[in-house]
């Protein structure tokens, strides 16, 4: 076990008060997590901003090879960070779990130095010339969440660095440890207070509530709930900031009479169950017509069956644990009401510490809890349509708005069909599959702003206009 430092202005810094890290396999102590005061926010906030005077300055090939030494350094301590990353989030080491997280990561980093957002041009004419510039906009405020924490501090901080802002990063508390390693290797390859971390229990002291706060920060990036997602806008209203803000889902899929359930029956899994179903774009509840419904159930129940679930650090294992008590307690919660209303394929029943099997069930109403409110976890309900009108009512009536998915051998019907889904990001015949080059943001309460490409990058800019 070991002690884990804050990293500001280049420098590992401890505070006073640490809080312990669980691995929610086996409830052993990872490592302890520096609990962070209101002074440590501020030291961070005040060393990127002097940062920020130099690193906005810096040329774009400065910026580019930053970006790739941040994905070569992921890439020189991979397993040490999938090692570390296991251990205090839960997710298996192999499969869609950290070394794939990892792995993500650095491709990540790899791919937002080839993003660039040049000077556009707006007017050339005797009139003149009008240019649009896009400019860094000062300190970026990043609060990341227990899931996916590498990527997705990744995904905040990159596109921050390569547009020349500097960043104050806050992870979860739930699994932190991860992301204070990965600051301390970003700090290895760029200059001291571009990059800076705080941490805190959430509980005795509560950073994220005062970075929203803080007029020292100009920009907030919010991975997490639609309640705290809430809480943030109302914080950061009174200075004015910019936001980016990834909120809940409740994703449906939309599966059409024409499938072969066998077919799809993997892509459906792993729809719903990445990361132990723990993702804000997995599917969270699937609409089956009529007549595959049965087929599509077995054939679901059937390889769902196969999949080995057990502590993360067990190469054999492709599932573990729910990452933390509250989450557990949640799912359990709606699967225990489901099971009185619907037919349990697979599942149900809590394992030992934070182990939940992979659960479904079907028979369920469109106005259930479990489908209704996002489980965030290992169960999947099956609700039964026989008009593909209601099921597209049905995907759309919810305050969520990230991802949707149909899935259909005729594709252009597929694609018919996903046009009128109210989400974000809409897949054929997969579900939840981001990649860099393609912007992914929610609409209705699922956020707004949108990351990844051009567009991603754009967000953390302010627009010039030039005239001469």
């Amino acid at each position: 076990m070991s002690d884990f430092s804050m990293t500001i202005n280049g420098q590992p810094v401890s505070a006073a008060d640490q809080f312990d890290v669980k691995n929610p396999a086996t409830g052993d102590t990872v490592g302890l997590a520096p609990n962070s005061s209101k002074d440590h926010l501020d030291l961070a906030v005040a060393a990127a901003q002097v940062a920020f005077t130099t690193w906005s300055q810096t040329s774009d090939a400065v910026r580019v090879q930053a970006c790739q030494d941040i994905a070569a350094k992921i890439g020189e301590h991979a397993e040490a960070l999938a090692q570390l990353l296991t251990r205090e989030q839960g997710k298996p080491l192999n499969g869609i779990g950290s070394r794939f997280e990892i792995g993500g990561a650095q491709a990540w980093a790899a791919h937002t130095a080839s993003l660039s957002l040049p000077v556009k041009v707006l007017q050339d004419n005797e009139q003149g010339r009008v240019e649009l510039h896009r400019k860094p906009m000062g300190v970026v405020g990043s609060i990341t969440p227990w899931n996916w924490p590498v990527m997705i501090a990744v995904w905040h901080i990159l596109p921050a660095v390569r547009s020349g802002n500097t960043v104050v990063v806050k992870p979860s508390p739930y699994a932190p440890l991860s992301t204070l390693r990965l600051v301390e290797l970003m700090n290895q390859v760029l200059p001291p207070g571009v990059v800076n971390s705080v941490c805190s229990d959430d509980r005795t002291s509560n950073i994220g509530a005062a970075m929203s706060a803080h007029p020292g920060i100009r920009k907030i990036v919010f991975t997490g709930s639609i309640n705290t997602g809430k809480k943030v806008m109302a914080t950061a209203a009174d200075t004015v900031k910019r936001l980016t803000l990834e909120l809940g889902g409740n994703d449906a899929g939309i599966v059409l009479p024409d499938v072969d359930p066998k077919a799809i029956a993997e892509g459906l899994f792993w729809g719903a169950f990445i990361n132990n179903g723990q993702t804000c774009a997995a599917m969270k509840r699937l609409y089956v017509h009529e007549s595959v419904y049965d087929g599509v159930c077995a054939a679901l129940a059937d390889y769902a069956r196969a999949i080995p679930v057990g502590p993360g650090t067990e190469e054999a294992s492709v599932l573990g644990p729910i990452n933390n008590r509250m989450q557990f307690d949640k799912v359990q919660r709606l699967v225990d009401a489901a099971k009185h209303k619907g037919r349990v394929l697979l599942g149900g029943e809590p394992g030992e510490g934070l182990f939940f099997p992979p659960t479904l069930i079907a028979d369920l109403s469109h106005d259930d809890p479990l489908v209704t409110e996002e489980q965030f976890g290992p169960a999947l309900p099956i609700i039964k349509y026989s008009n593909v009108e209601d099921a597209i009512r049905q995907a759309n009536d919810s305050p969520n708005g990230l991802g949707g998915s149909v899935w259909s051998r005729d594709v252009e019907k597929a694609r018919q069909v996903a046009s009128r889904m109210e989400c974000g990001s809409v897949w054929i015949n997969k579900h939840g599959a981001i990649q860099p080059n393609a912007p992914f943001g929610g609409v209705k309460s699922s956020g707004c702003g949108v990351e990844f490409g051009e567009e991603g990058l754009a967000e953390y800019t302010d627009i010039q206009v030039m005239f001469s």
